[in-house]
Parts: structure tokens; C-alpha cells; sequence
């Protein structure tokens, strides 16, 4: 089933799908391994170096969901994510930061819009600093991991301008997020602190339609005074709705 339609009949069964609620901090019905986020189980890794980039080609427009992992040895990771559809339009771009590559992995899911695409891994920090990168269509279990994640809660509302965030106990050890709009742009930061303003790890996504790409990414969260803050960096009439949810 194509993530977009879920998200469609999330819509159609609400009169406001906006609605307000407090995300849970467990749910049952979410078991993902963390080994699925390994890279040689998503598939083809390869070793980027600094201020350098690396191509993978999605040509099959009957699978959507395309899964990408980035680590390193230890050291921190910058990186820019962006989806491609033909050769001069990027309709998603997703930032991301981590302390420690090998702590915490940079870990999401990324929707092809049932085109032909492409995504472009790119290692935006110093030359000293590799990463290694894998890119594969995402096999059903973690498909339907992101879907489980839209039905376990009501999710958040989140108006432009505003912060919303999240504390989890130290008996947690993954952490996802989603974050939709109702087909507006979606422009918003997602970080992990353990500590005040100490964040550990960080996204900044930017697409123009946030129902057809939304953002997911799964923090991994050892320790404990972990906190997930979601800030919707978009104008005030531009909302979000923010789910999220232990692994």
C-alpha cells in the first residue's frame, strides 16, 4: 500500500485532522530491529569523503519508500539529502547533523513520489570527516513500520513558528518521527538533546508538498535524558502535524 493513500485516508477519516493529542512515549505495536538500520542490510554502502557526493537511482515508480543510512567511525557527520525527479527539480531536501556517526546514525525514510528518482547523498562537511552512505527501496516491515507509527497516536499539531517536544526515559533506545502537512510546504527542524539546548543530533527538512514527502527518521537514543524537539521553522499559516513515538 502506497504511503501517500494512507495518509489520504487518515484525512478522510477525521473531520479535523489537525486534532491535538500527546504523543505516547511506548507503543506495542512498533518492534523494528536496530539492525535493519545497518547499512550492508539496507544494501549498497560506499565511503564518501568530505565536500564530496554519491548518486543512487530509483527507476521502479511501483515502490515509493526508499530507505537511507549514513554512519561514520566515531566522528561527527554532516550531511544533504535530496530526492531528485528528472534532472533539475529537487522537491525534498533534508539536512542532517550527528555527533557521533557511530552512536547515532543518521536513519530515515524518503518517499519517490511513485516516480522515477534519484537520491543524492552529500558529505557537507570537512575532507577529514568520511561517511559511509546506503540507499536501498525500503523493504515491507519498515514500510509498514512508518504506517503503524500514523495509526499508534493522534499525533501533534503544530502551528508555524511553534515548538513542541517530547521526554523519554532511558529504557528507550529508538525514537521515531513523522512529520506531514496537509499538502502545504513542510518546513521544519527535528533534533535529539540530552541536556539543555545539548542536542546530539539534528534534521532540517524542506519539501513543497509535506503529505507527499513527509519527513521520517529514527533517532537512536541510548542514555537517559533524551528529549526530541520538533520546531516548524515555516510562517504561521503554514501548520504541521508531528508524530512520534519509541521504536
Amino acid at each position: 500500500m502506497k504511503y501517500a493513500a494512507t495518509l489520504v485516508a487518515l484525512f478522510a477519516a477525521s473531520a479535523n485532522a489537525f486534532s491535538v493529542n500527546k504523543p505516547v512515549a511506548k507503543t506495542t505495536a512498533l518492534n523494528a530491529l536496530a539492525a535493519d538500520w545497518d547499512l550492508t542490510d539496507i544494501g549498497r554502502s560506499v565511503r564518501i569523503e568530505g565536500s564530496s557526493r554519491e548518486h543512487w537511482e530509483f527507476p521502479d515508480p511501483n515502490q515509493e519508500i526508499v530507505q537511507v543510512g549514513v554512519d561514520s567511525n566515531g566522528r561527527p557527520v554532516e550531511t544533504l539529502i535530496e530526492l531528485w525527479i528528472g534532472p533539475d527539480w529537487t522537491p525534498m531536501k533534508v539536512k542532517a547533523y550527528t555527533e557521533d556517526g557511530m552512536i547515532r546514525p543518521i536513519q530515515t525514510l524518503i518517499g519517490t513520489r511513485n516516480k522515477a528518482a534519484a537520491i543524492d547523498v552529500n558529505n557537507t562537511g570537512p575532507g577529514d570527516f568520511p561517511l559511509n552512505a546506503a540507499a536501498a527501496y525500503a523493504k515491507p516491515s519498515m514500510v509498514q513500520q512508518r504506517a503503524d507509527l500514523l495509526t499508534a497516536n493522534q499525533g501533534r499539531y503544530i502551528e508555524g513558528g511553534a515548538v513542541h517536544s517530547v521526554n523519554f526515559d532511558a529504557s528507550v533506545e529508538q525514537v521515531q518521527v513523522c512529520l506531514y502537512t496537509d499538502t502545504r510546504q513542510l518546513n521544519a527542524q527535528v533534533e535529539l538533546l540530552n541536556g539543555p539546548n545539548n542536542f546530539k543530533q539534528k534534521f532540517e527538512v524542506f519539501t513543497n508538498n509535506g503529505l507527499l514527502n513527509s519527513l521520517y527518521v529514527v533517532f537512536n537514543s541510548p542514555g537517559a535524558g533524551n528529549v526530541v524537539r520538533v520546531t516548524n521553522l515555516a510562517p504561521l499559516e503554514f501548520p504541521c502535524k508531528a508524530f512520534i513515538a519509541s521504536v
